[in-house]
């Protein structure tokens, strides 16, 4: 073989072979979760910046805090909690993983990295299909939509601002995102700035046994996504199902909701999650707001038909992220 055949081979088998790398942290550790302590997680937001639980990540260092391997291949995968398939233990069993990242590397190439570590660590394998499902639709009413028009848009999230006092900055699935939560008495508030998607902010309100959520500068398809998220990890009964947008309206609104705190909690229960929030939900009484009939606020469906809005159950076809198989002890770090 000529000399310059020769060498013309070794190269595409060197660019094959280094083809073949899977981007990995440089060194990892997974440990279970210890319980959440919910008064050190409030000292930590009222301070400001990292909180005992989510994602921080930048191009030296992620860490990802209590979070369930459900919501984990979230941040590795880019899909929706509603797209995951797999055992139900996922969502109820925690972990802590602080990884170090190799030397030149980007925030963004954190995920891939992510998706090694599950793949070699908890022995994960999936595949993707599509089929059809049923979702939650919100569609426009018989009488219209009644939707505020925003006065401003959205911006990205400024990731080198520095943090106000009892701000705090998190890693969220879809990109960065900034909060401050505050505690008054009886009522417990939060922002959430989610960049070009809008803001959301809630205040729970035990006296009303209600949460208030008020989203501002967000398209349709963004309330949609938001209140999937929002409903999925907090309250609302929607249980597995996506809302989607099939109103076909364009722009950014704001819009408010009041919802029952008892839906609220009843789904962060079933989530697994022993919600800090839970001892604010116990009125005066003693009884659980969870189980009170007389709870106030309402249910989605009569939130939406404020807004000149509905939500119908119709087919739709998704792309599903189907765990074949996965373990529940990680190999030793």
């Amino acid at each position: 073989m000529a000399t310059s055949a020769k060498f013309t081979l070794g190269l595409v088998v060197a660019f094959a072979a280094s083809a073949q790398v899977k981007p990995a942290f440089e060194v990892a550790t997974i440990k279970p979760s210890a319980p959440l302590d919910a008064a050190a997680m409030m000292a930590a937001v009222q301070k400001g910046g990292k909180v005992p639980i989510g994602a921080n990540i930048t191009a030296l260092r992620a860490e990802y805090h209590y979070l369930d391997l459900k919501t984990l291949l979230t941040y590795a995968y880019r899909v929706k909690p509603y797209q995951i398939t797999g055992p139900e233990w996922m969502s109820s069993t925690r972990f802590d993983i602080v990884a170090k990242l190799p030397e030149g590397s980007t925030k963004e190439g954190a995920a891939k990295m992510l998706q090694s570590l599950l793949e070699d660590r908890f022995k994960l394998v999936t595949h993707r299909a599509t089929e059809e499902h049923t979702v939650l639709a919100i569609v426009v009413g018989k009488g219209g939509a009644k939707l505020k028009p925003s006065a401003d848009k959205p911006v990205p999230i400024d990731e080198e601002a520095p943090l106000k006092p009892g701000e705090i900055k998190l890693d969220g699935p879809d990109g960065p995102m900034r909060g401050k939560v505050t505690m008054d008495g009886a009522t417990m508030s939060s922002v959430i700035d989610m960049g070009l998607k809008g803001k959301m902010s809630y205040r729970i309100d035990t006296a009303a046994r209600s949460i208030h959520i008020d989203f501002s500068m967000t398209t349709m398809s963004g309330f949609a996504d938001m209140t999937t998220q929002l409903l999925t990890s907090l309250g609302g009964g929607t249980g597995a199902r996506r809302i989607v947008d099939m109103t076909g309206i364009e722009g950014n609104y704001d819009a408010s909701l009041e919802i029952s705190l008892a839906e609220m909690m009843n789904i962060a229960r079933s989530a697994g999650i022993d919600a800090p929030g839970a001892a604010m939900a116990t009125p005066a009484g003693g009884a659980a707001a969870a189980s009170d009939p007389g709870a106030g606020g309402s249910s989605l469906s009569d939130a939406l038909q404020s807004m000149g809005l509905k939500l119908e159950s119709r087919k739709a076809t998704l792309e599903q992220f189907i765990v074949d198989h996965i373990e529940r002890t990680p190999t030793d770090n």
